[in-house]
């Protein structure tokens, strides 16, 4: 299987752990507060992290570009999510699954801005297209919304954004799991002095009458969202731009809704099995036009490459 392959199917598996983990996390946030349950979840895949390095025998932390990775990763999922659960708090989670959708198209545009990858037409209509398609899914008459939880969410959506596009520059040959690992402890300790926080001001809730469900579900999300999720997306950066793997982001609402009618026992409409065709068709036309260009530029470098 050739490098862009593999790179978009670990795109693929990490929007669906993104997505099922969400599923999993609206039961864990039933029974324990938002803060507190951020810090439990990153610990658990801090330790998921760990228990991997000792398994594989990778314990090589970055070197090179340390402290641009670790405020990268209290960026996100530090800062990210943070603002995102707040944010949460405040609106339905099918309006906060929406503004999220919208972050491939930031990630286009600060790509564009940042790092001079003028996006070509074909991935502008796609994202348009997969921006539609996720419409269609998530969108429902009778939202309600709040100016608060809205701006919290799309400042959690900006900074993931910026973390997905900053994140390719400095990537290098490092080990992915140890770039994971950092950036997942340095997350856990940004956390944890904003849960400290919440207990010192009365926010953080109580963990004592936490059902075995509740602790299962946090500890799951924490394992699939945090540790997983990013390995596989961090993985899939190393051999394509950030606005094509902001794509794939489209992905996470469809595995989101569909884990939420397995798990949960919702239901799609038609309205939004066609939505799940049409991003997936956008997405899977923008992974062949990743390829095709990638042949080509092989291509071009063999032909003119020296003969031993």
């Amino acid at each position: 299987m050739s490098r862009v392959r593999r790179s978009a199917w670990s795109l693929v598996a990490a929007a669906a752990c993104w997505g099922t983990a969400t599923a999993i996390s609206k039961r864990a946030v039933e029974e324990i507060a938002p803060l507190t349950l951020l810090s439990i979840e990153l610990a658990v895949s801090v330790a998921v992290l760990l228990t991997a390095t000792a398994v594989t025998g990778d314990r090589t932390l970055p070197v090179t570009n340390r402290a641009a990775l670790i405020w990268l990763g209290v960026l996100n999922p530090g800062l990210s999510y943070a603002l995102s659960l707040a944010g949460l708090a405040r609106i339905t989670a099918s309006t906060s699954t929406l503004l999220w959708a919208t972050e491939p198209v930031l990630i286009l545009l600060l790509a564009w801005l940042l790092l001079r990858q003028r996006p070509t037409r074909a991935m502008f209509v796609c994202a348009g297209v997969a921006l539609g398609g996720v419409a269609l899914v998530v969108a429902r008459p009778g939202i309600r919304l709040s100016i608060a939880g809205v701006s919290l969410t799309v400042a959690g959506v900006a900074a993931c954004a910026v973390y997905t596009v900053m994140s390719s520059r400095y990537l290098g040959e490092e080990s992915t799991l140890g770039v994971v690992l950092l950036q997942q402890s340095s997350a856990l300790g940004f956390t944890v002095l904003l849960a400290i926080g919440a207990l010192i001001s009365g926010h953080a809730g109580s963990l004592a009458d936490v059902s075995a469900i509740g602790w299962a579900s946090a500890m799951a999300a924490g394992a699939l969202y945090y540790g997983v999720a990013f390995w596989f997306y961090l993985h899939g950066l190393r051999t394509c731009s950030p606005g094509v793997a902001g794509l794939f982001i489209n992905l996470v609402p469809l595995f989101g809704v569909t884990s939420a009618a397995v798990l949960l026992g919702e239901r799609l409409a038609t309205r939004q099995w066609i939505g799940c065709a049409t991003t997936l068709a956008a997405v899977t036309t923008v992974a062949l036009i990743q390829a095709r260009a990638t042949v080509g530029t092989d291509h071009d470098q063999s032909r003119i490459a020296p003969v031993a």
